[in-house]
């Protein structure tokens, strides 16, 4: 008899904790294999499609296109073993199964349930993993859920609910375990409701498909507060509210959510934790531009200015390795890497994105030139893996693209520094004792004063500027 597994939401990388559903690759009664993608969605990082650990027969799909779900709910269920109609059977692979067991079918076209069996031994692993969940043999663990916080599971347009039934009077959290969850923008939505006792399963909400937006509930409470209406109480069943009802006039929300809403709290962060510091200097970058002349004019791959300038950082860092680092603020101890993980910026249609260089130190300048292409059309396209987006070291911004001369980066946490370069241009510059017209560049250095004092800062940012201004410097280090 065929069991019924749950495949989950697996963690996508560090610190992420939800994804948005882009794409369905799978039907309901399709039959899957062990890691075929099922799903592609969108985290705050980059685009994955997600593999199925489990090989059978898909019976429910939880989430449209466009829901945004956290890290744990489920994504769909499948059929192993062997059905009675005679369909392949499937071999599951997630821990989760050897104790989660058989989970309710949905979908049927009668809307009969069929129970499944407790799994009594574990399973073989698929051997493709993704962060946050595997396929070997771990010890099992039960999935707790806490009685003051919703369950993860999501109801969907292919599911049918579990049960109808609920205590009398049950808080909201409670209703959506039994029934099934009600599509949200966010999980920030969702506590905001059950934190003061709004049923969401009574809205309608004004998104897409019904999606209950941040506004809806703000526009819900507003509505039970003018009416008198105890916070414990239920609402009576809100209207769907129009968008300019709940807006105020000349002014549009964006929600702080994806990239946008990464950034955001990333840079929070290191302004809150990291106590930085900025130091500049101009420097003449005529005899930089035309060693990059003279090194493309040799023929060969063409050798980018950013290739040459992240060549001149793992110099730098080489000579001045506590910029290489990042604070232990619990063991209370600066750490020191040996390599150097060189992060770019990368401006795309989706927002900011840092992709990373992998051991740049150990790259001529043909080789960084090609990586920084690579990194950066997959950042355009969106397909960069949450390994191409994490473990930087040190961070280059190269903001002169946007036509401007200077800034003070943010660091990017938990690195200790980031240098920024401007945009290089004709300016007046006096070279061996006249006046000229030379091309100078303005580099900006934000570093983490508890990883190191003034001095060290400016050495660092002296020899880069020396290196830009005389190329053959790096010679030395070559």
């Amino acid at each position: 008899m065929a069991q019924v597994l749950e495949f989950k939401l697996p963690d996508l990388g560090e610190g992420l904790t939800e994804a948005e559903i882009v794409r369905w690759l799978v039907e309901v009664g399709d039959v899957v294999a062990v890691d075929q993608p099922v799903v592609e969605v969108e985290t705050a990082k980059a685009m994955v499609e997600v593999p199925c650990p489990y090989g059978g027969v898909v019976t429910a799909r939880y989430g449209e296109e466009g829901t945004e779900l956290p890290v744990g709910a489920p994504l769909l269920t499948v059929a192993v073993g062997e059905p009675a109609d005679g369909r392949p059977d499937g071999r599951a692979s997630s821990p989760d199964a050897a104790t989660e067991g058989a989970r309710t079918e949905g979908a049927r076209s009668d809307g009969a349930r069929a129970e499944g069996a407790r799994e009594g031994s574990r399973t073989e692993g698929s051997g493709n993993v993704l962060v946050g969940y595997g396929t070997s043999e771990a010890p099992a663990r039960r999935r707790r859920v806490r009685p003051d916080r919703p369950a993860p599971a999501a109801p969907a347009r292919d599911a049918q609910p579990a049960t109808n039934g609920t205590a009398p009077g049950g808080p909201a959290s409670a209703r959506e375990a039994v029934d099934g969850p009600v599509p949200v923008i966010s999980p920030l939505v969702r506590r905001l409701a059950r934190q003061n006792g709004l049923d969401l399963r009574e809205m309608t909400g004004s998104g897409p498909d019904g999606l209950i937006m941040r506004a809806d509930v703000e526009y819900a409470l507003r509505a039970a507060a003018a009416q008198g209406t105890a916070a414990q109480e239920r609402p009576a069943p809100v209207a769907q509210p129009s968008a300019p009802a709940v807006a105020t006039p000349g002014v549009t929300r964006v929600p702080l959510k994806g990239i946008r809403g990464t950034v955001a709290d990333k840079l929070s962060r290191s302004r809150t934790e990291i106590p930085d510091a900025t130091c500049w200097v101009d420097a003449d970058a005529t005899e930089l531009m035309r060693t990059r002349a003279a090194m493309n004019a040799a023929g060969g791959p063409k050798i980018s200015v950013l290739a040459l300038l992240a060549r001149i950082c793992t110099a730098a860092l080489a000579r001045f390795p506590e910029l290489n680092s990042s604070v232990d603020t619990e063991a209370r101890e600066v750490v020191q890497y040996q390599d150097v993980h060189l992060g770019f910026a990368a401006q795309t249609d989706r927002g900011l994105v840092v992709p990373v260089v992998r051991d740049a130190h150990a790259r001529d300048a043909e080789s960084l030139t090609a990586e920084f292409a690579r990194l950066t059309e997959a950042a355009r396209a969106g397909t960069l893996t949450p390994a191409e987006l994490t473990g930087g070291t040190f961070t280059l911004n190269n903001y002169g693209v946007f036509g401007v001369d200077g800034s003070t980066p943010i660091i990017n946490h938990p690195e200790a520094a980031m240098l920024g370069v401007g945009r290089i241009v004709p300016k007046p510059w006096v070279h061996e004792g006249e006046l000229a017209v030379r091309q100078v560049v303005q580099l900006s250095l934000t570093f983490d004063h508890r990883v190191c004092d003034g001095g060290t800062a400016g050495g660092f940012l002296r020899y880069v500027a020396d290196c830009v201004e005389q190329p053959a410097v790096l010679l030395r280090t070559l």
